[in-house]
């Protein structure tokens, strides 16, 4: 690995550090009486949301993905396939509508994607979670992405956030080729 890159992936690892710091004081600040920005927003959002309806022998329910689960109007959580959500690259706030089939089969569908935009960053690997570290900050991404993708820690990925929401996840839109060091990303 050339100089310039081992130094490149330094300063991500300290990167790294900085946020594992960030999210533990953010977790502390939640255990003592603080809330979570994006978890507050994407509730909230939830509640706008019409009720749950009928559709024949069809249960039909609306809700704001958070990264891994929808969350619908009175709260109630139901969990998103990781294949679901890596394809079609959801990210947190976008809006989803789930059929519950009369077999009790689920089928979701993605009715209001939230603004994105899209950043580039190092492919980590902490606490049993893949991340990837981006403007200072990691996001975490679902395994389905990483192995769709054949991603590695240490390889460079391009993922999609929310515009305008602090989030803790992000959607893997690509994981770039090997000898893609001196790629950057301009909005």
């Amino acid at each position: 690995m050339p100089q310039a890159s081992k130094i490149a992936l330094v300063k991500e690892l300290i990167d790294t550090a900085e946020s594992s710091l960030r999210s533990a004081k953010k977790i502390m600040a939640e255990l003592v009486g603080g809330s979570s920005k994006s978890k507050k927003s994407y509730s909230e959002l939830a509640e706008t949301l019409p009720e749950a309806s009928r559709d024949g022998n069809d249960k039909i329910v609306e809700g704001v993905f958070n990264g891994e689960i929808m969350t619908d109007k009175k709260g109630k959580e139901y969990p998103v396939p990781a294949n679901y959500a890596s394809k079609s690259k959801l990210v947190p706030g976008d809006v989803l509508k789930l059929t519950i089939k009369e077999d009790g089969s689920f089928v979701y569908k993605q009715i209001g994607p939230i603004a994105r935009k899209r950043l580039i960053g190092t492919l980590t690997y902490e606490d049993g979670q893949y991340k990837v570290i981006a403007n200072g900050k990691a996001y975490k991404v679902l395994l389905a992405s990483v192995t769709y993708y054949k991603g590695a820690v240490g390889h460079k990925a391009t993922i999609i956030i929310p515009e305008l929401e602090d989030s803790d996840w992000a959607a893997i839109e690509n994981v770039l080729p090997s000898d893609a060091d001196d790629v950057t990303l301009t909005d």
